[in-house]
């Protein structure tokens, strides 16, 4: 997340970014009470992310865990999986197979197609509803030029890191115009072995990846504009290295196969934008969605003949419908949602000695769907000069069934909720403003909650529980915002009540495998608090920046019978401090150091997880050197060595030690 420090960062550019999900409108960032992290367009290109999560490394708020290479889940004030709502252009990413823990689905959003990625941190429970607990994380994709003279262009852009072996081709290609425009792009990537700190390759990380997309946009008149956009991603065979590798506490892996083969997502998006409604409204959007997202599976355990193919598939369907009004001292955003999502799901076993094949219970009842309708309103209003206020309300139902399917019973959860949200910002001079924000929001229990059934990650075995409820969390912070033409800094303290947690509840049994048997129960409460801060500085002249980032979470999880222990895959404290310097308005330089401290605070679960080190997660700091150079107008470099010194390090509840020393080559040619 480097400042840039060649041609691209000009005396007079703002610093500060603009972003569109907080409010659901676009807005500065220092003008909404909310947290909001922006990565632009020109960091996504300079970072050369291999999956959407990278990005998200080093900024305030937000920690990444990655189970293995293809895949990453970021955590957003110590929350993460279905606790974080994540949307792709305004639309659900998230579906009825979201586990609310570590999971590989933000890695099916090509993350060279992003034009921005946005994370609001704490909680979104009147414009996002359910999920939107720990926060939301929207990425916002590319779009080809409208009000332009006819013209074609387009980007070439490859990569290529060592640590990873890691190769990535992308092609986008834009047609602009008055009235219409179209792009398309195709991402490939060609991913092998990891080489980690210290030279080793502990092997069972290689995957390849391919993506592509199509975009039509047009505007028949200046009051209307219509989008029409299909994305495609698919990872055809994703190892899950911490099931290959014996990890913490084992002598042996917990799987002889374990691929992700394949998982995929297609979506299918339309939208259209009505400006200047007239009478009460002044802007109308709409939007129509259809994604379809397969986590397909081949698993053998260690020691066993049986080979296990699974077919999992969500097929989601979604209308949203919002409107801007703005009438005296008032901005109204308000708005309705439905979605339905159905799922189907198989699963087969085969003997790897006699070659018999059996059908088998599968992950979850097929047939399962999760339909809900809400309905939103925001109110930004100013009471005087100062003081801007956000207040807003939402409600929610959801309607859960799942059949009996291939197992005895089947049941059906109605869930429903009101929630709400306000926000204080109050500028105590003009570049320096105090804000403030409460929220309760929700997570309703979605498929996997209910459903998920057979072996888990950490040597256990889940059982069904049909009498879940949903979850819910009050969140607080306080804190400061300045924002000048050469500094934007915020801190931020936060604090967050999280109530009927989803649990894993070990029943007091043991499968023949020797896993433990756990089910889904609403038994625990979570109490979080933390702090994030950032700075961005850049002088006038453009040429020398500074970025630092300190983040830190504690978490405490209390059982139904009263005993407390640290919370799961908590981040420990961690940080970034970079420089950056323009040699000339072509070539720039930057350093950056990462860093986080021990994490010693384990939760029983988390010890019995064979990703995370019972006795706690080293610190670690590594050191990072880039070089830019604009070669031309149309041809850009990038050269960069990340972790200089080799070290062989962990970030926490990862489940694969992060990359070593590894020298990349990012080429990018405009035309």
């Amino acid at each position: 997340m480097l400042l840039s420090a060649a041609a691209g960062a000009q005396p007079g550019d703002r610093l500060e970014e603009v972003q569109v999900t907080a409010g659901r409108i676009e807005q500065a960032v220092s003008d909404v009470s909310t947290a909001v992290t922006v990565i632009d367009a020109d960091e996504i290109r300079s970072q050369a992310p291999a999956i959407s999560t990278d990005l998200l490394r080093g900024v305030p708020g937000a920690f990444v865990q990655q189970t293995t290479p293809g895949q990453g889940v970021p955590i957003v004030r110590g929350l993460k999986g279905s606790e974080v709502l994540h949307l792709v252009d305004g639309f659900r990413l998230n579906n009825a197979l979201f586990r609310n823990a570590p999971n590989q689905y933000v890695a099916l959003v090509d993350a060279r197609s992003l034009a921005r990625l946005e994370v609001v941190r704490g909680p979104a429970p009147a414009l996002y509803g359910s999920d939107a607990m720990g926060g939301v994380v929207q990425m916002v994709t590319e779009l080809p030029q409208l009000d332009i003279e006819p013209a074609l262009s387009g980007r070439a852009v490859f990569d290529y890191q060592t640590a990873d072996e890691a190769l990535t081709g992308h092609l986008t290609v834009s047609q602009g115009g008055r009235r219409a425009a179209m792009l398309a792009s195709a991402t490939y990537q060609d991913v092998g072995d990891r080489r980690v700190g210290g030279g080793a390759e502990p092997g069972n990380s290689a995957y390849t990846s391919r993506a592509g997309r199509a975009v039509f946009v047009a505007r028949p008149d200046d009051r209307h504009d219509l989008m029409l956009d299909l994305q495609y991603l698919r990872q055809p065979g994703t190892p899950r290295f911490d099931e290959l590798v014996a990890g913490f506490g084992q002598d042996q892996p917990a799987s002889a196969v374990f691929s992700f083969e394949p998982n995929d997502r297609l979506f299918l998006h339309a939208r259209h934008q009505w400006h200047e409604v007239g009478g009460f409204i002044d802007e109308l959007e709409t939007h129509l969605g259809y994604q379809v997202m397969h986590d397909d599976r081949r698993t053998r355990d260690t020691g066993s003949t049986s080979l296990r193919r699974e077919r999992n598939k969500s097929e989601l369907i979604g209308l949203t419908v919002q409107a801007q009004s703005r009438t005296g001292i008032h901005q109204l955003t308000y708005g309705a949602e439905i979605y339905a999502d159905e799922v189907s799901s198989s699963r087969t076993a085969t003997d790897i000695n006699s070659g018999t094949t059996e059908s088998i219970r599968s992950r979850f009842p097929t047939g399962s769907t999760m339909d809900s309708i809400a309905f939103y309103i925001n109110d930004s209003f100013a009471l005087g000069s100062r003081l801007d206020i956000d207040v807003g309300a939402r409600y929610s139902q959801f309607d859960i069934s799942l059949p009996p399917a291939d197992r005895p019973i089947g049941t059906d959860v109605d869930v429903d909720d009101l929630t709400g949200d306000l926000g204080l910002i109050y500028e105590i001079q003009p570049n320096l403003s105090l804000v403030a924000n409460i929220g309760r929001g929700f997570r309703a229990p979605n498929i996997f909650d209910l459903g998920t059934l057979g072996p888990r990650p950490g040597n256990r075995f889940n059982i069904g529980n049909p009498n879940l409820g949903p979850e819910e969390v009050l969140t607080t912070d306080v804190g400061f915002k300045w924002s000048s033409a050469t500094v934007v800094a915020e801190a931020v303290v936060w604090q967050a009540d999280y109530r009927d947690k989803i649990d894993s509840v070990p029943t007091g049994g043991i499968d023949e495998s020797g896993r433990t048997i756990v089910q889904s129960r609403n038994t625990a409460e979570l109490d979080l608090w933390g702090i994030e801060s950032g700075l961005r500085y850049r002088s006038g002249d453009g040429r020398f920046g500074v970025e630092g980032v300190i983040n830190y979470t504690r978490g405490e999880q209390t059982d139904a019978d009263g005993f407390s222990q640290p919370g799961d895959r908590i981040p420990p404290l961690n940080g970034l401090l970079a420089v950056s310097y323009g040699l000339s308005p072509e070539i720039g330089v930057d350093a950056a150091v990462r860093f986080a401290a021990d994490q010693e605070r384990i939760s029983d679960r988390d010890a019995g997880d064979p990703r995370i080190d019972p006795n706690g997660t080293a610190g670690w700091a590594v050191f990072d050197l880039g070089l830019q150079w604009q070669v031309s107008a149309a041809l850009d470099a990038r050269l960069w060595l990340d972790n200089v010194m080799d070290k062989r390090y962990r970030e926490h509840a990862s489940g694969i030690d992060a990359p070593g020393r590894s020298l990349g080559l990012s080429l990018s040619a405009s035309f």
